[in-house]
């Protein structure tokens, strides 16, 4: 897709924060509330799990994105670039172990 004057770069960019923000958002509004995105509710079994790790996806994208493609054409991939990509999956991980029923305390499980 050309460019159109520079401008396709910022809509990204726009875009992106819009994305990550929101990600932390709700994940900053289902570890202290317990509240989650209503396309979230019948899945997720412990919100305060899946908060955190909305919330380290968030972080773990933003220094992806901003550490390393968003910074130009010509840069190369920083590790701070790939700490961000391990974040982002360390996130995800803790998102669908939120989704995940914990296991049972107590003799009556056996």
């Amino acid at each position: 897709m050309p460019e159109i004057g520079g401008l396709m770069h910022w809509y990204l960019v726009a875009f992106a924060v819009l994305a990550v923000t929101g990600l932390a958002g709700f994940g900053i509004a289902a570890i202290t509330t317990g509240w989650l995105p209503p396309w979230a509710r019948r899945r997720v079994l412990r919100s305060k799990v899946w908060g955190y790790g909305s919330v380290l996806s968030a972080a773990g994208m933003s220094l992806f994105m901003f550490l390393g493609p968003f910074r130009g054409p010509d840069a190369d991939m920083t590790p701070y670039a790939m700490t961000g990509l391990a974040m982002f999956l360390a996130g995800t991980v803790l998102q669908v172990a939120g989704q995940r029923p914990g296991r049972p305390a107590g003799p009556a499980s056996r």
